[in-house]
């Protein structure tokens, strides 16, 4: 047995000192009130001692516990000391605080230029106009709905991502919903169905179809046509989603255990309180993308004629191909594809996998545009594009690249007071956002934070106007590669085009696209989502 030394009697002066003000305290009857504070640090100081789990504490009795004091309060000291206004991440302090300006109403105007290094080669920009164009639209739509679709939609250029009821607690979710209603925009359900809290203000929905079919499922997992329609048809759902992978944990699955499967959570979902909410990592409903694409007949049929898109985070961009080829061989179109970026995600994720899996949303969305432009489909399917997206210059940025529209959820978050805590995944969210702690949730009052959610979608939308209005176009779909400039290097900069390949319309299909285009294409094959080389 390790022995300890006299000379490293030092790291007990503490307990020793406590110890002895203790005896002191026995002795001198006045001090009696001392023992409060002493017998607990003593019995701490004891237990610390002869505990095994922990050497620190061990070796350093009551001293040991400040190096969990100080990693538990890093967090929070790091952002609002250490941190600059530029560097926090995911979210820096002056990304939330115009998320938060503009959702109060507050002033939200930058005094003395930008702060910005403008010859960092992280510095991008949009080229403005000699000609600026006053009526520049105000308000931006987009039609979502092909040919084939008989119920079309009015998109805003900006709504809420998915984000389900189980991650978010009732209050949340209810702020959004009204706040979509309040604003003309839509919500997105996430994978977790559609709650009571998603129906009761009445706002715009897209339905989230995941691996799992929560609200549309035979209890076994496998998709139930019946229980689809009844949800589908209902006139608050406005599109259908279906969800092959997402930005935070592409290709993974998941399970919410039955002990977190509350009554309200087992409604929204169709299953029974108490049982395992499973998330397969792959669809049961289809194997290759023909087999999708009647799918997504299927479903735009049961609901009635209501557009029905895919949400991907683009991995393997042969797949991507795959489904071209598929929508042109079976000449069944979905309506619309939003891409997910590798950085996005409101929720807990693997690490490895948020971090390290899943393309980026810039080059994942160009790649998508590219797809659909070069065969042919572009006209008549819609690309919207998800991913940190909380500003008017995100929205114009992802529009150059060949997004119709964007959806937004941290953002969407930090509208409704969340101070990126980073505690999404714990249940203890402080701000009573992302957790179904009813105590947590009580501070998070729905009508004001409604305001600020249909606040903040407002005056970033009008921001994005200012953009269109200084760059003399009429409508984001004006907005094409070569206005979005960026730096290359601290001497050098390109407009977007010039640094990654933007096809042209049906350059697939001619056989002219680039030779990393074409190798994509030719390794694509309609009747499944491997490569023609495997």
């Amino acid at each position: 047995m390790t022995r300890l030394r006299w000379k490293d009697g030092w790291r007990l002066v503490l307990p020793v000192a406590i110890l002895a003000m203790l005896v002191v305290c026995l002795l001198d009857p006045g001090r009696y009130w001392v023992l409060w504070i002493l017998v607990p640090l003593t019995l701490l100081a004891l237990w610390d001692f002869f505990q095994r789990p922990h050497t620190l504490l061990r070796n350093f009795p009551i001293t040991g516990h400040i190096r969990w004091i100080m990693e538990a309060l890093r967090p929070y000291l790091r952002s609002y000391i250490v941190e600059s206004d530029l560097d926090g991440r995911p979210f820096s302090i002056d990304e939330r605080a115009l998320v938060y300006a503009r959702a109060k109403g507050d002033l939200d105007d930058h005094p003395m230029g930008t702060e910005l290094d403008v010859y960092s080669s992280e510095y991008e920009w949009m080229t403005h106009s000699i000609a600026p164009n006053d009526s520049a639209d105000k308000n931006p739509r987009v039609l979502v709905g092909g040919p084939q679709c008989s119920k079309p939609y009015q998109a805003s250029v900006l709504n809420i991502s998915a984000m389900s009821f189980g991650s978010l607690g009732s209050n949340a979710i209810e702020a959004l919903n009204l706040g979509a209603k309040l604003g003309g925009f839509y919500h997105d359900t996430g994978e977790g169905g559609i709650s009571r809290y998603h129906r009761k203000h009445g706002g715009d929905l897209t339905w989230e179809i995941g691996s799992g079919y929560f609200g549309c499922h035979d209890g076994q997992g496998h998709f139930d046509a019946e229980m689809f329609r009844d949800n589908a048809q209902h006139e608050q759902v406005r599109m259908i989603e279906i969800k092959l992978s997402q930005g935070a944990k592409p290709g993974h699955g998941g399970v919410l255990p039955g002990a977190k499967v509350t009554e309200e959570i087992a409604e929204a979902r169709g299953v029974e309180v108490g049982q395992d909410c499973v998330s397969p990592a792959g669809h049961s409903a289809f194997s290759n993308p023909i087999e999708m694409l009647e799918w997504s007949a299927r479903l735009r049929d049961l609901s009635g004629g209501k557009p029905v898109g895919i949400k991907l985070c683009v991995g393997q961009p042969h797949e991507v191909m795959a489904i071209m080829k598929a929508m042109l061989e079976t000449d069944i179109l979905l309506d619309y594809i939003v891409v997910d970026g590798g950085e996005g995600g409101t929720g807990a994720a693997p690490v490895e996998l948020s971090n390290r899996v899943g393309y980026p949303l810039r080059e994942g969305l160009i790649i998508v545009r590219n797809a659909l432009v070069g065969s042919g489909l572009k006209d008549r399917i819609k690309l919207a594009a998800s991913g940190k997206v909380h500003s008017g210059a995100g929205l114009a940025a992802n529009a150059a690249l060949g997004a119709d529209w964007c959806n937004a959820g941290r953002a969407f978050m930090f509208s409704l007071g969340c101070v990126q805590s980073m505690r999404c995944h714990t249940g203890l969210c402080p701000t009573g956002v992302a957790t179904q702690n009813p105590t947590r949730q009580r501070g998070l009052v729905v009508e004001d934070k409604a305001e600020r959610v249909a606040r903040f979608h407002q005056q970033t939308v009008k921001a994005l106007h200012m953009i269109m209005v200084s760059m003399g176009l009429q409508h984001p779909r004006d907005i094409r590669p070569e206005h979005f400039h960026e730096r290359i290097s601290d001497m050098r900069s390109q407009s977007i085009d010039k640094v990654y390949d933007f096809l042209s319309e049906g350059e697939l299909l001619g056989g002219s696209a680039s030779e990393s285009y074409a190798a994509m294409w030719n390794a694509a094959q309609a009747s499944s989502f491997r490569s023609v080389a495997a």
